[in-house]
């Protein structure tokens, strides 16, 4: 989890009130994070990942003041209207398609307020940019700036500008081989024929995102009081909330925000959208999760103490608050307003006596054997993307989307393999070999019970199993490596393994297999098509193999 370091007197200030050391700590607690130490001026805290708009001295505050009841309920700002423009080219559609933008002007800045942004700016790369991949954000002096501004993609060879920290101008290619930050965060950029970059109607560049501002057009000073704020990334409503967080910040230190005009092929948008979100309110469902009595006047005072908005049944929800997917996470302010100390443990009128699920156990097993053998594990998202799951592994399969979904991950996956390749690809930056592996659900459609309850509605129609999935990547991998991975997990195992060669689009012709158990199909064993390969921009060659550990485990587990 990230740590914040907060300045104690801007902290106080923006709260409106000052509690003792020990109130101070006993309620920061309390909000949902974790206190690490108050010395001196410092307030040092763990921020948990779900609420990114606390991670500055304003949002936290923000937070914090309403938590203790000094100004509670919905937030409002207002957003001036300009005639700042953004123009973006459709060069970067495939390459990093999306921005938004803001305008803060009559900002007073020092020392003190130059560090806070540093910090928003840093902790947001890290937590929710995900260092940089999902967002990045840039910060410029306004008066630097002529307008309109363009966001393009060209050859590396073609951008060159001086970036900050550094006397001479550099392509886009050395500030990725040269620079400090180019070296950090130059794999976002690796494959791509051109890269995104910032440039005003004077032709000065203001950036090349997700890297390094310019040292002309992107150092913020103490004498700068209008600034220019840019997120770019591939998904808008997540820029956008990204965007809400600083400049409501922003707000909060004496600055004005103005919205920015985006002038895309597909039409116009204006940004920032600071307007609350309503959401639907179930005060019986509030009820029946914390075991509480709440009247909708008391859970309206306790929505208003975690920043809401409450009226007419509906919730309004802040425009910089990311977390708030589901009823379910209502229901989790509401317990911390109502403070969790306050709920009356109670003993359960019945007794249970629980052990390990034996299936449970069997997976531990097979963990400590594929460590055992030198893999490293890793742990996936139960989502993935279209993209990933078929076109990326040659195949044309029907998955099973999410409905509404609000992001590219929006299909369950059907298998551990693509998100396994996608490891690899994202870590190619790190050395050889990498040998990983999976443990993990995959879902697939259960025609047979969907036809049976089609009336009831009582099934999904989706089968949930558990997978192994293992992938090796290197120079001299091959069928034959992948293979001993295998019979060594069923030497251990005790059970006879043989391998039928199959025709499979995402592996090489003569080089996959069906695995097969006493007569029963388990799973896929190969090497990877090297059109596979080229989608996912691997240059090692790469074999993998898939098990359903519920079919293995019915084949081992004692007969009752």
């Amino acid at each position: 989890m990230p740590t914040l370091t907060l300045n104690k007197t801007v902290f106080e200030q923006l709260v409106g009130k000052k509690l003792s050391l020990e109130e101070l700590k006993d309620r920061i607690s309390m909000l949902g994070t974790d206190l690490e130490k108050i010395e001196g001026d410092q307030i040092h805290v763990e921020i948990f990942p779900n609420r990114p708009d606390m991670l500055s001295e304003q949002g936290f505050a923000r937070a914090f003041s309403s938590f203790i009841g000094v100004k509670t309920g919905l937030r409002k700002y207002s957003v001036h209207k300009s005639k700042y423009k953004v123009i973006i080219d459709d060069s970067v559609k495939n390459i990093r398609p999306y921005t938004v933008c803001a305008v803060v002007k009559n900002i007073i800045l020092d020392e003190e307020k130059v560090r806070e942004i540093i910090q928003i700016q840093e902790k947001l790369h890290v937590t929710y940019g995900r260092n940089r991949k999902k967002v990045a954000l840039g910060i410029y002096p306004l008066n630097k700036i002529t307008f309109p501004v363009r966001y393009k993609a060209e050859l590396p060879s073609k951008i060159k500008f001086r970036p900050l920290g550094m006397d001479q101008l550099m392509t886009a290619e050395q500030i990725l081989s040269e620079h400090k930050m180019g070296q950090q965060y130059g794999h976002l950029l690796q494959g791509l024929s051109k890269y995104p970059y910032f440039i005003d109607a004077n032709q000065e560049i203001l950036s090349l995102p997700p890297i390094i501002n310019s040292n002309l057009t992107g150092r913020v000073t103490t004498e700068n009081t209008e600034l220019f704020i840019e997120c770019s990334g591939f998904d808008f409503l997540v820029l956008s909330r990204c965007l809400n967080m600083i400049v409501t910040a922003l707000n909060e230190m004496g600055g004005e925000i103005y919205s920015v005009q985006l002038e895309y092929s597909s039409g116009l948008k204006t940004t920032p959208d600071l307007e609350p979100q309503p959401m639907p309110f179930n005060l019986e469902y509030v009820n029946k999760r914390i075991g509480l009595n709440l009247s909708s006047q008391e859970a309206g005072e306790l929505l208003e103490k975690m920043g809401f908005g409450y009226s007419a049944g509906k919730v309004l929800v802040p425009a910089y608050r990311t977390d708030i997917l589901h009823p379910v996470d209502l229901v989790e302010d509401i317990a911390i307003a109502y403070g969790y100390e306050n709920l009356k443990a109670e003993i359960p009128n019945f007794s249970t006596a629980g052990r390990e699920d034996d299936l449970e156990k069997f997976l531990t097993k097979i963990r400590e054997v594929m460590v055992g053998l030198g893999l490293l594990e890793t742990k996936n998202y139960h989502l993935n993307s279209a993209e990933n799951l078929n076109q990326k592994m040659n195949l044309n399969l029907e998955l099973i989307p999410l409905l509404n979904a609000v992001g590219e991950h929006n299909q369950l996956r059907n298998s551990l393999l693509p998100s396994l390749i996608k490891v690899l690809s994202e870590n190619q930056h790190h050395e050889y070999p990498q040998k990983l592996v999976e443990i993990g659900r995959v879902f697939s459609i259960d025609q047979e019970s969907k036809d049976k309850d089609k009336e009831s509605k009582i099934d999904t129609g989706i089968k949930e199993s558990e997978h192994l999935g293992i992938v090796l990547s290197h120079d001299k991998t091959d069928f034959t490596e992948i293979r001993q991975v295998l019979e060594a997990l069923f030497y251990l195992l005790q059970l006879p393994v043989s391998v039928k060669e199959i025709d499979h689009p995402s592996f090489i012709p003569g080089r996959v297999g069906e695995v097969i158990i006493s007569g029963e199909k388990i799973g896929i064993i190969g090497e990877f098509h090297p059109a596979v390969l080229e989608h996912w921009q691997l240059k090692v060659p790469t074999v993998g193999a898939e098990l359903d550990l519920e079919k293995v485990w019915r084949l081992v587990r004692p007969k009752k």
